[in-house]
């Protein structure tokens, strides 16, 4: 500006004086050193953009009713909790009572050092007197005559399933003439089959495979025999021992088995001892019994080793205030008394028994640490309560150990629909399960509200679900959840400190032990091929058709072979059973009976009559399976060839499956799979 533009200005009037431009239309005095720094309306120019581009959360909220949104916010109040949350923490019940072992550990062992040194003793002390039992219940002495007695599992037994015997049962001799030291475990009642197996035209599930028991007669090779009982040898030879009255089967033992041959039929139907059988009426080559007098003090000392393991653990829980300390030496000291004594894994060896309880050790162990930073240490941090911590969390802790004991009366085997609707009692089990746990997950989520830690609690549950329903998902595997997973996934709702919380915590934790110690890390995802091990293979069954009968013989006939499996794989072999023995193998190329009319094969059987007196005609029981090479596909139900010569055909489907692969302890299905 020039100087002449300057004296302009100056010259000018003040009321003509120029004034800066602001954008306001209203020329009142909103502009000035006095003026707010933003002016009371609204920009137009924003009003605009906010109208026609709205955020999508805005978007959204437009279009949830005003209610919802209310209802919304409120909920989100809510699940916050109070504005002041109340962090629980557990007053003892008679203080100077429960502080009574802390005050005597302070007066006679004030030093930490001190301390430190009565917890190496006690570590040493139980370590001792546990191994001593365990050593004494892997010994046996010699049975005078016999030797020393063979360890046997709940499962063992003389005779395979199937055509696992071979021809005639060859596979299998000696049949008579021959005697074995055993040895039993105790409890062998709780070992049962889950799927259904064919012994004749019956079909034994949900107890323990035993057929036969004391004879209604004599025979030579039963003489000698405990109660006269003998049993088919594809018995449980433990189940077995229990049912005859020869061992009891709270504490297992010794014994001495003879094999007793070929037997007429085998009475049973009847419960003895805790332990069903099932009788057959007709003949088998292969049985065995107990012979008298010869059972030893051989006693299964997971008894004494649990009461010493509890008074060691009691002990501990009174005497310590440290919360690693308690926590971790409980759960090792659950763990070992579960894997080496009171639910051991089937093994036969005691060598065997430690290596698989090391090689699960670690990677439990890891769990556990886990379990203990995020959960349990919430829980256990300075709490005194001594006897409440001892009655409320030790106590559940060794209820969940014992799983094999605590739970084994709930009539649930497996989360399946075939089980629960064919197991009595099964399906106001479950019910009342999952009610329970629902109540239980209501109270602890009411907890969680009042110290203010719901939203994280279900946020972490959420994830579990989400990880749950994507593996749920996930084609040609199948969700399972075992009884240790599904402690792991409730144990962070334990994660505070009241009375409650220490009961579920410590259940949890035994059940995890449990389940580790016992089945080991089976895996989340299973394949069908898992799911379906001792279960019918879904093979084609032979097309069989009877072409005459006689008196003593009768004819079977057959399609020509090979054919083709409905899941592409060729059958070039048929194999028949009769009575649970295999007593023929055909192929197609080398067919040892004669050929039918039309080009078909067909095979005749002898009426069989047993040796000795007791001769005579019995029914018999006839399946028939297609053979891949030497393995065999599904076989049929059974057919029966009366003693009068008439044929009863064979229902429709297929029949028995590897008792092998099927026997599973009932209380490990409670949590197994869904």
């Amino acid at each position: 500006m020039g100087p002449q533009d300057e004296e302009s200005v100056q010259g000018m009037p003040s009321t003509q004086a120029i004034r800066p431009y602001h954008d306001d239309s209203d020329e009142s005095d909103s502009f000035g050193p006095d003026a707010p720094l933003n002016s009371s309306r609204p920009s137009t120019e924003l009003d605009y953009n906010r109208t026609v581009n709205p955020t999508w959360p805005e978007k959204i909220a437009g279009r949830i009713p005003p209610s919802i949104r209310r209802g919304w916010r409120a909920t989100v109040t809510w699940v916050k909790g109070p504005k002041s949350p109340r962090i629980f923490s557990i007053t003892p019940f008679l203080p100077k009572v429960q502080h009574a072992p802390i005050a005597l550990l302070d007066r006679y062992a004030p030093k930490r050092i001190h301390r430190f040194g009565l917890l190496l003793l006690f570590y040493f002390t139980w370590l001792l007197t546990f191994s001593l039992v365990l050593y004494r219940n892997s010994q046996s002495s010699d049975i005078p005559g016999y030797g020393t007695p063979v360890r046997l599992t709940c499962t063992s037994r003389y005779w395979s399933d199937a055509n696992g015997c071979g021809i005639d049962g060859n596979r299998c001799r000696p049949f008579s003439n021959a005697t074995l030291a055993f040895r039993c475990p105790a409890d062998c009642h709780k070992i049962i089959l889950l799927n259904p197996h064919a012994v004749g035209d019956q079909e034994v599930v949900y107890k323990p495979l035993v057929i036969g028991g004391p004879l209604d007669y004599n025979v030579s090779l039963s003489l000698g025999l405990h109660d006269n009982a003998v049993y088919r040898s594809d018995s449980f030879i433990c189940a077995s021992a229990v049912h005859a009255g020869f061992l009891r089967d709270i504490t297992g033992g010794c014994g001495v088995l003879s094999l007793a041959g070929e037997i007429p039929s085998f009475p049973g139907g009847n419960m003895r001892n805790g332990i069903p059988a099932t009788s057959f009426p007709s003949y088998f080559p292969h049985s065995f019994g107990f012979l008298q007098d010869t059972t030893t003090q051989c006693r299964d000392l997971r008894w004494p080793a649990l009461i010493v393991s509890v008074i060691f653990t009691s002990l501990l829980s009174l005497f310590t205030t440290s919360a690693p300390v308690f926590f971790y030496s409980i759960s090792t000291i659950l763990y070992l008394t579960t894997a080496l004594a009171t639910d051991p894994p089937a093994q036969t060896d005691f060598p065997n028994l430690i290596s698989i309880a090391a090689g699960r050790f670690l990677p439990a162990s890891f769990c556990l640490a886990i379990t203990y930073i995020f959960t349990a240490r919430r829980t256990l941090t300075n709490l005194t309560a001594q006897i409440e911590k001892t009655v409320l969390w030790l106590g559940p802790a060794w209820v969940g150990a014992l799983n094999n004991y605590t739970f084994d009366q709930i009539p649930i085997q497996r989360l399946t629909p075939h089980d629960l609707h064919a197991q009595p009692g099964a399906i106001p089990a479950l019910i009342i399960v999952v009610l329970t746990i629902f109540g239980i997950a209501l109270g602890q989520a009411w907890s969680f509200r009042l110290e203010g830690r719901m939203p994280k609690y279900l946020l972490i549950y959420g994830i579990f679900v989400g990880i749950l329903l994507v593996m749920l998902a996930l084609p040609w595997l199948s969700l399972r959840i075992h009884h240790y997973i599904l402690a792991l996934l409730l144990l962070p709702g334990t994660a505070f400190q009241n009375r409650r919380s220490l009961v579920y915590q410590g259940l949890l934790v035994g059940l995890f032990v449990n389940g580790v110690a016992r089945w080991g890390f089976d895996s989340i995802l299973q394949t069908q091929y898992d799911l379906s091990r001792g279960q019918q293979q879904g093979s084609t069954l032979p097309e069989v058709s009877v072409l005459g009968t006689g008196a003593t013989n009768i004819t079977f006939g057959f399609v020509g072979l090979p054919i083709w499996d409905r899941r592409e794989e060729q059958y070039d072999g048929v194999s028949v059973l009769v009575n649970d023995v295999e007593r023929f193998q055909g192929y197609g190329d080398e067919w040892k009976g004669g050929l039918a009319e039309g080009g078909n094969l067909s095979w005749t059987w002898e009426r069989h009559h047993l040796k000795g007196d007791l001769s005579g005609d019995f029914p018999e029981y006839f399946r028939f399976a297609y053979m891949s090479g030497s393995e065999t596909g599904d076989y049929s139900k059974a057919g029966v060839w009366k003693s009068n010569g008439d044929w009863l055909e064979p229902k429709a489907g297929a029949s028995s499956i590897d008792t092998k692969e099927v026997v599973v302890r009932s209380v490990e299905g409670v949590y197994d799979g869904i």
